[in-house]
């Protein structure tokens, strides 16, 4: 039997999730925790059971709060998602940094305030030990090459080279271009497909549509803009830096503390209970 007090919170949790439910029109879960290989199965059921129940939507809305993981099971959920819905909205009330942002660029509409974060699209890979970003270590090994053919390699540098795992580098550039692929897939079929005119009227083609989502992905995954693979890129930034059509809730009197008072409750849930991940919908808990 629960205890009295997880029992009241687990009610007004759910309480504030209907409304979240009724404001949207949609079904709403949430999401707290790394994106890694054992989330697949555990989605696929919550996602299933949540489509079993007697009340059915055609739009799910995510709300996202994750460090980031691995780019091949994003693909995976992504798949899960669309099988069970028309649309998918992603609402970001804090951060989804690296797998998390590009788990919401396959979002029609993704939400977020002057205070939530996107990070740059550097995947993680598994070195048997940690994950580790692909697009770093990728830069080094590049910046420690191109010394070596200017002559300005140092003995040490060389001896880091030569001890390279070339099955890991080749790894690392296998999540990077995954990533890229899947940006410009999903951006085309699902953020861009509104996208039908220009401003000055003129018609968008398919093409512009495909050259605007590669050079999203391109921006996106440039350490080089970012500089740090924990970097927080802000609404500003999405929408004046790489052009992004974010749905801005920061000044949305009904919106914002619809998200705030059952985001901030269940967050402290969450670390009060110290769960490594976490998944909310109507039906679970």
């Amino acid at each position: 039997m629960k205890p009295i007090f997880d029992l009241t919170l687990h009610n007004i949790l759910n309480e504030r999730l209907a409304k979240l439910e009724a404001h949207f029109n949609a079904d709403v879960i949430f999401y707290y925790g790394p994106i890694a290989d054992a989330l697949e199965k555990p989605f696929r059921d919550f996602i299933e059971d949540l489509k079993n129940d007697t009340v059915q939507h055609d739009t799910l809305c995510i709300i996202l709060n994750t460090p980031g993981g691995s780019a091949e099971t994003v693909e995976k959920l992504v798949k899960i998602t669309r099988h069970h819905y028309q649309e998918v909205c992603f609402i970001v009330p804090d951060a989804a940094y690296s797998a998390g942002t590009i788990f919401c660029m396959s979002g029609d509409k993704i939400f977020m305030d002057y205070s939530s974060a996107l990070g740059p699209i550097d995947p993680q890979v598994f070195n048997g030990k940690n994950w580790v970003p692909a697009l770093g270590y990728l830069d080094k090994v590049e910046e420690m090459i191109n010394k070596s053919a200017a002559g300005q390699l140092t003995q040490a540098e060389l001896i880091m080279l030569r001890e390279q795992d070339l099955a890991m580098l080749r790894r690392h550039e296998q999540a990077r271009d995954l990533t890229i692929a899947l940006l410009k897939e999903w951006l085309v079929k699902y953020k861009l497909k509104n996208w039908n005119t220009h401003k000055d009227g003129t018609p968008v083609t398919p093409q512009q549509k495909e050259d605007r989502a590669k050079e999203i992905a391109k921006d996106l995954g440039d350490n080089k803009l970012w500089h740090s693979h924990g970097r927080s890129i802000g609404v500003a930034a999405l929408t004046h830096i790489l052009k992004l059509k974010i749905e801005d809730y920061s000044t949305d009197a009904v919106l914002k503390p619809l998200i705030r008072e059952y985001n901030d409750l269940i967050c402290q849930y969450i670390l009060r209970n110290g769960s490594e991940a976490f998944l909310h919908s109507r039906k679970f808990i």
